[in-house]
Parts: structure tokens; sequence; C-alpha cells
């Protein structure tokens, strides 16, 4: 029989760690899936005759359908329980895995992508809302670092295990690997979660509605505007996209029922400054791996295990260096640690488009990636503590969920907004010819100065991008209660 704590917490199950680990196992996979994919891009390009817009989309998909439905999921949790929403997300998550790896199209590919972020936004809000139900606040900080440690794993096994994959088995094996994790995260679930009281909700379905429609027209005029020549009617959609934005937008100040954004939550300066900022992070982190691997493998002749290698000293460095960061945070300023991140991460960016050539060496590639590893020890972690630090707790929840939710929006339009940059960019290096379908193997001689020229200069975007977070976070200010834990963790900022 559980009996609650001193300090008001009713344990739920007497093996939290048990539990812990079952959840990992989800949360592990769908953080590998974000990453594993990039590697594999050019030879999922080859294998499916796809254009670039096409492989774009491949990524747009997944968050896309990541993103829309992402809050309404944490109140379903709350309404059925949150362990059969896991469950759910997690069979759908593996279901279509294989659909993804059985895909002979890039149209069968998308859609199946599709499907798979709809089970990651069903995963996702569930996995932090069972810790916090499974273990006491004393011991929350603990079970986080474990959290903390499987995502920053998870980082760096991701492009490995995608190269590994792709150059052994074919590209197929990177959705093929998720069918017996997901099976054994299903059993371990099942087994070692517990179920917890649920409360009702109300769902603001014209919200989603409202907001499906906006993003999705968005991004659709962003990312194919190159391949109908920007004709009027791409404007007029990415036009009207933005007006169902603004309508959603009302409709959250005017709702009566619970909405999906409650904006109140944008009069803490911190919370809407760090919301900025982590937009632009996920926009240039999202965006800019399309071009890096195209640039690797295809301009640089790498594999994509060599490829994926490139990046592991930038999750190395992050992993080194988030727990001293953490330490300092609670000592400094916070602009010192995130606005100087942002800015390194800006530079580094920049740094490396600059150097994309064909004979560019190894090693002054590597260097702009531990940069990059520098500055992301003070930018995930950092972001996420300083947005929801000052919230009420009350409101904690709802601002963890707006936050994560608005890197995954930035990562969407950042993956759409470079992927359109790189076909114009393409097309005006090589006019006259069918840039969209170009590029697949490696390229001859002759192509590859025009071809590195325009894959650097579309991660230029990205590097813009940052600054403007940089410059959004100079104005953060000292948290009223810098030295206490954080209101709450948002689990995004691990990933």
């Amino acid at each position: 029989m559980s009996v609650p704590g001193a300090s008001g917490f009713k344990p739920v199950t007497d093996r939290p760690w048990a539990a812990l680990i079952a959840l990992c196992i989800g949360f592990f996979m769908i953080l590998v899936d974000m990453s594993i994919v990039a590697v594999a891009q050019p030879q999922i390009k080859e294998a499916l005759d796809a254009s670039v817009s096409g492989i774009v989309w491949v990524t747009s998909a997944y968050l896309l359908t990541y993103a829309v439905p992402l809050l309404i999921a944490g109140r379903l949790g709350d309404k059925i329980g949150p362990k059969k929403v896991y469950q759910a997300g997690l069979l759908v998550f593996t279901l279509a895995s294989l659909w993804c790896g059985l895909s002979g199209s890039i149209g069968e590919l998308i859609v199946a992508r599709g499907v798979q972020g709809l089970g990651a936004a069903l995963i996702t809000p569930q996995t932090m809302a069972l810790i916090t139900r499974i273990f006491p606040p004393e011991r929350r900080g603990a079970a986080m670092g474990v959290w903390g440690t499987v995502a920053g794993v998870a980082t760096l096994v991701g492009p490995l295990l995608g190269g590994v994959l792709t150059d052994s088995f074919g590209w197929e094996w990177i959705f093929f690997v998720n069918l017996p994790v997901g099976l054994i995260g299903l059993v371990l679930a099942q087994m070692l979660v517990p179920d917890v009281e649920t409360h009702d909700h109300k769902f603001d379905w014209i919200g989603v509605v409202l907001s499906a429609i906006g993003l999705t027209a968005v991004v659709f005029g962003i990312q194919e505007g190159e391949s109908y020549d920007w004709d009027a009617w791409i404007w007029g959609l990415i036009g009207g996209g933005v007006v169902f934005l603004v309508l959603f937008v009302v409709w959250q100040a005017k709702a009566r029922t619970e909405p999906l954004v409650p904006l109140s939550l944008f009069r803490n300066r911190n919370f809407t400054l760090s919301n900025i900022g982590i937009m632009s992070m996920g926009f240039a982190v999202s965006g800019s791996m399309i071009p890096i691997m195209f640039y690797l493998q295809l301009v640089g002749g790498m594999s994509p295990t060599r490829s994926a290698l490139v990046m592991v000293p930038m999750a190395v460095m992050t992993g080194v260096l988030a727990p001293i960061v953490g330490r300092i945070l609670d000592r400094v300023h916070p602009s010192v640690v995130i606005a100087t991140g942002l800015l390194g991460y800006a530079v580094a960016t920049a740094w490396a488009g600059f150097v994309f050539h064909p004979d560019t060496p190894v090693w002054l590639l590597i260097l702009p990636t531990l940069l990059m590893g520098v500055s992301s020890a003070g930018i995930w972690a950092p972001l996420a503590a300083t947005a929801t630090r000052d919230l009420p707790w009350h409101q904690a929840g709802a601002g963890a969920g707006v936050y994560n939710t608005t890197r995954v929006v930035g990562s969407v339009i950042g993956s759409s907004a470079i992927g359109a940059l790189m076909i114009s960019r393409l097309a005006a290096k090589f006019p006259g010819q069918d840039v969209d379908h170009a590029g697949t193997g490696v390229l001859p001689e002759m192509v590859k100065p025009g071809f590195a020229d325009a894959m650097g200069e579309s991660i230029y975007l990205a590097a813009g991008m940052l600054l403007i977070g940089f410059v959004a976070t100079l104005f953060l200010k000292r948290p009223a209660h810098q030295g206490a834990p954080a209101a709450a963790p948002a689990e995004d900022a691990l990933t």
C-alpha cells in the first residue's frame, strides 16, 4: 500500500528506476531516429530516385506531424493515462518504422515518416509526465541526470549507427533497427511502468486545426517555392498560412476552454526570449544537417560512417562540458552563458559554410564542429532552465510543453527554409539544369566546386537565425529564484 511522503508525494510504484529504464527505451529510439536519418539522406535520394525537395520532405514531414499534435498529446495522456498513450505512440512509431523501411518510393516514405512523427508526438509528453509521477521531488534531479545521459548517448549514437547500418546493409535498416527496440520497449512498459491517476481535460480542436493548416501551408510554400518558380499561388499559400497562424493566436487569446498555448506565459520576459532562442537553435540544427551531409558525402566522397564521424566531436564536447556549464549557470547571469553559446554556434555554422570546398582537409572541417559542441553546452539545458525557472508552479508543465513545441516548430521551418535555399543556390550555380534531381552519387570533379559553394551558402541562413536568438537572449534577466532548482525540467532541453 502506498503512503504519502513528507512532501505529500504518493508513490505509485516501488520500482521507479526500473520504470525509468523502460521509458528511456522509447525516448532513446525517438532521439536516435531524429539524427540517424540525416546520414542516410544521399543514399535514400539515390535509391528512390528522389529530388532534393523530396529528401527535405522526409525530414519535414516527420517534424510537422511531430509538432502539431505535441501539446494536445500531453493532455490526452492526462485524460486516458500516460502509460496507455505512451504504449500507443510506441506501437505507431514502431509500425511506421517498418513501413519506412519497406517504402518503394519517396512519396510513400514521406507519408510513413509523417505517421512516425505522430507516434513520436504521442510518446514525448508522456515520458516527462510519468517521471514526475514516479519519483518524489527530492529524487527527480537524479532521474533527470539519467535522462540527460540517455539523450547525450542517443545524440552520439544516432549518426554513427546510421552510417554503419547504411554502409553495411542499406538505408532501409536505419528504420528496421527500430523494430526490436520498439517491441522490447512495449513489453517493458507493460511490465514496469505503473498506471497513474488521470484527470479530465477539454481539447482545443479548433486550435489544433488552425495551427495544423497554418504551419503546413507555410512549410509547403517555402519548401516547394523554387520547384514552382515562386508562382503567385505559392506566395498566396504562404500568406494564407500566416493568416491561419494569426487566427490561431487570436483564438488562443479568446478561447474559453483550455487553450493549447496559454498566452499569459509570454508575460514572463525570460520565457518569451528563451522561446526565441530555442526556435532559432531548432531552425539551425535541423536545417543545416541536410547540406552538411550532402557536402561531406557527395563532394567529400565520404561514406555515411565517415561523414558521421566528422560530427562526433560536437557531441563529445557537449557531453563533457554540459555538467560544468550547469554548475556555472546558477552563479552567473544567464545571458553570459546562453547568448555566448548562440553567438558561438552562429560563428561555427558560418565558419563551416566558409570552408566548404572540394579540397578542404578533414581536420579543417572538424574545427567548426568542435566549436558547435562547446557552444551547444551553453544553449540546450541553460535555455530550458531559464525559460521555466520563474514560472509559477501551476504553469511550469504548460510552459515546458510550449517551449518544446517551439523548438520543433523552429526545426520544421528550418529544414524547409534551408532546403529551399539549397535548391535556389544550386539553380543559381547551374542555370538551365534540373538541380532538384541533381547530385546522385559522388559528383564529377567539375561540378564539385559549385555544389560545395551552394551547400555552404545554404547554412549561412542558419547562422543568421542564430544571431536573432543571440540578440534576443542578450535581454534575459537574472531569474528571481537563481540557485534554486528549475520549476520543471523540459525534456526537449535534452534533445
